[in-house]
């Protein structure tokens, strides 16, 4: 398969695409759950006004409650997989937009829940744990004790619990950006031309040829600069949604709240982008050094992916990825491995871009089923590291579902990013070790540098971007798609330094940015990598203690506080010290990067 050929699905070989028959057979069979789902969501509501009545009427609404949230996400998981596979196939979009009536629906018959829970004094709760089966629950409920301060009426919480249907910003900008959006091909002066799509943009941004790497750059942030007043709107609806929940649940801005759902202080991310900040010059190094391997006199955004070793750039087909991957992370032990050689054999991966899928790459499902992962795969390096990247996910999803019951299976955002860098850390090393050719050691170095500049300085300039943009809608500050593309382009500017050329088109990059609208999200990235570079560094120190601790990681799902969780694998992120740590990384790989170019 040829790295930027993009075909039609029926066209792809059945292997190489998930099956979604392990959640349901058939869609038949998802129109049936969905059936018996709708008719045991109402059952819910009777349980309103019961709470107090003994720790029995407890116990039913919660098993009733985690059976019926379990059903529902495995509707959504099936019906989003099966919509992601083609998204311009009105069917398969009608199916997914049925759930959210469904989801409007549940949310409604919960909605006492919380507020009824919180009416009851501490001690009435405290006696309900005598009886044993609710003991198992205890855990659960702590956390919801938590969010008290938060929590609105009844009424109130049944009002609240509506508004999702009025506004879906993410969808909105998912349906413009993968299925309405077109770009004008790529075609040289030798006439040669590659079709242009959001799967096909960083493939062609990585070719040698500088003519190919600048259209496609200006054709496609072209594209953006043509509907950017459009995804303004869309993502400043966006900001006004996410404001308006902070605002009624009594946070003191949406960092705060996104913060606390993840049980994060606001001063992790703080240290974050405080530290990134103060280690700017690191970047800057870079940029310079990478302006004088291409002989460059402007050094443009469009050079920022060219490869820097003449001839680097290899074609590695999917499966001999597959292998690489499986050698340089063996270092995790035999069943580690042996789930890995799993997840390709019972087809857990959808592997090549087709004609409407969803851009990108992911991992998602539903529990009491193996995991899911989309990929865009394109036969070369990169493709070889996002496979690692978002099996790392699978793992841990694995891991946390296997060793957890449904209810604290569920790890949280904060530290969804560590199991996925960690597998790309220690397939960097693997790499490293494994090659005495000079410009293959080189290449990787290369490639080691891009992940610290895209996980750690790219992701932390998109916190920063998000951090001011929040802020000014929280201070009603008037946000146009001309201030929106400002703000980025002088944070591009102080990211990126004064060695680089900032072509006017970067300005518009904020607008292609799925990631946005999952506020304060992209943050993760970095401190997930900064964590994952700690323990990966542990496990190649110490050997199989460091792999049992992080073992142990991966299975303990959301049983605890994150910054909790991450200490059993040996790292503290409530403390700048991982992400100073990384940064003495990022300058020791650039020490080496420039001590083999002297050996030429």
């Amino acid at each position: 398969m040829k790295q930027l050929e993009v075909l039609l699905r029926e066209q792809i070989d059945t292997r190489y695409k998930w099956n979604l028959e392990d959640i349901y057979p058939t869609l038949d069979d998802w129109e049936k759950d969905y059936q018996l789902l709708s008719e045991k969501i109402p059952t819910l509501s009777k349980y309103e006004g019961t709470l107090g009545n003994g720790p029995e009427y407890l116990l039913e609404y919660l098993q009733l409650q985690t059976e019926v949230s379990h059903m529902y996400e495995k509707l959504v998981v099936y019906a989003k997989l099966l919509h992601d596979e083609n998204t311009k196939d009105s069917h398969l979009q009608q199916i997914f937009q049925r759930l959210q009536p469904l989801e409007i629906k549940f949310a409604r018959a919960v909605a006492f829940f919380i507020p009824e829970l919180l009416e009851l004094d501490s001690s009435t709760l405290e006696s309900y744990y005598e009886m044993p089966e609710l003991t198992f629950f205890k855990k659960y409920l702590d956390n919801i004790l938590r969010m008290k301060p938060h929590q609105l009426s009844k009424i109130e919480e049944n009002l609240l619990s509506q508004t999702s249907l009025l506004y879906s910003a993410d969808h909105t900008f998912t349906m413009l950006d993968n299925a309405d959006m077109t770009f004008d091909p790529v075609v040289t002066e030798e006439g040669e031309t590659y079709p242009l799509t959001s799967s096909t943009f960083l493939g062609l941004m990585t070719s040698e040829n500088r003519e190919v790497r600048k259209k496609a750059f200006k054709n496609t942030y072209k594209a953006y600069k043509n509907v950017i007043n459009t995804i303004a709107s869309t993502y400043l609806g966006n900001l006004k949604k996410d404001l308006f929940y902070s605002q009624v649940r009594k946070y003191p801005s949406t960092l705060e709240r996104m913060l606390f759902e993840n049980d994060v202080t606001p001063k992790v991310y703080d240290n974050l982008v405080n530290t990134m900040k103060a280690n700017q010059p690191l970047m800057h190094r870079y940029i310079s050094l990478r302006k004088k391997l291409l002989n460059l006199p402007e050094l443009h955004m469009y050079d920022i992916y060219a490869p820097l070793v003449e001839n680097s750039k290899q074609e590695i087909p999917y499966e001999k990825s597959y292998d690489i991957m499986l050698d340089g992370l063996s270092i995790l032990g035999e069943e580690y491995v042996s789930i890995l050689k799993e997840a390709r054999t019972n087809r857990w991966i959808d592997v090549y871009p087709n004609d409407g899928k969803l851009s990108g790459a992911y991992q998602w499902g539903t529990y009491g089923v193996h995991p899911y992962v989309l990929l865009n795969h394109r036969d070369d390096l990169e493709s070889l590291f996002t496979l690692a990247h978002e099996m790392g996910h699978a793992l841990h999803s694995y891991y946390s579902d296997r060793e957890n019951a449904y209810l604290y299976a569920q790890y949280v955002i904060f530290v969804a990013e560590v199991a996925s860098t960690v597998n790309e850390v220690l397939l960097i090393h693997h790499l490293l070790r494994n090659t005495n050719d000079l410009d293959t050691k080189k290449h990787l170095l290369n490639y080691f540098m891009e992940l610290f500049k895209s996980k750690m300085f790219r992701q932390t300039m998109f916190a920063e971007f998000e951090k001011i943009v929040h802020e000014k809608v929280q201070n009603e500050e008037p946000l146009t798609a001309q201030q929106f593309s400002d703000i980025y382009y002088q944070l591009n500017q102080e990211y990126y330094g004064p060695e680089m050329t900032h072509d006017d088109e970067i300005r518009y990059e904020w607008a292609r940015i799925p990631h946005f609208y999952r506020s304060f999200y992209v943050y993760q990235y970095a401190t997930g990598f900064a964590a994952a570079i700690a323990i990966a560094k542990r496990i190649m120190d110490e050997g199989k203690p460091a792999v049992e601790d992080y073992l142990c990681f991966l299975k303990s799902g959301g049983t605890d506080s994150p910054i909790e969780l991450l200490k059993i694998a040996g790292v503290d992120m409530a403390s700048p010290k991982p992400i100073e740590d990384a940064m003495e990384v990022f300058n020791e790989v650039m020490n080496e990067f420039e001590s083999l170019l002297l050996l030429k």
